[in-house]
């Protein structure tokens, strides 16, 4: 599959995921989140600890999510990312990006073995679809 297809596979999903969604509006995590609601994709952000982000209802997993997700985007530790991963494969989601920073080799390995569209490595989602931090 070439980049390109991967990228249009992932975004062909409307519903998402964002591991590692912050509070912060000046983390990636936070940006990542808002960059999917500015293009009109509903997007649940994923944090253990904090009960909403962007006055959305965060949930603590994957697993705990109110609905079924096309794909995740995971900004967290490399060993965050690895359970993250691991979750996702578990639940059959299909499709991860992962933003750079956030690798972790072994853990794509499995993904890509799983048959899961894994992208790695850039371009970052908020460069693709284009962000706007001064937007809400």
């Amino acid at each position: 599959m070439t980049k390109a297809s991967s990228l249009d596979d992932f975004l062909a999903g409307s519903t998402f995921a964002v591991a590692g969604a912050s509070k912060d509006r000046s983390k990636y995590g936070n940006m990542v989140l808002r960059c999917y609601l500015q293009h009109g994709y509903k997007a649940y952000p994923l944090h253990p600890a904090v009960p909403e982000i962007e006055g959305l209802a965060t949930s603590p997993s994957l697993a705990a999510l109110p609905e079924a997700v096309h794909g995740v985007s995971i900004i967290t530790p490399p060993s965050i990312t690895e359970s993250v991963i691991d979750e996702a494969i578990r639940l059959g989601i299909r499709h991860l990006w992962i933003q750079p920073g956030a690798e972790h080799p072994a853990a794509i390995a499995r993904a890509q073995a799983a048959g899961i569209n894994v992208i790695h490595g850039g371009p970052c989602l908020m460069v693709v679809l284009g962000f706007d931090d001064d937007a809400p």
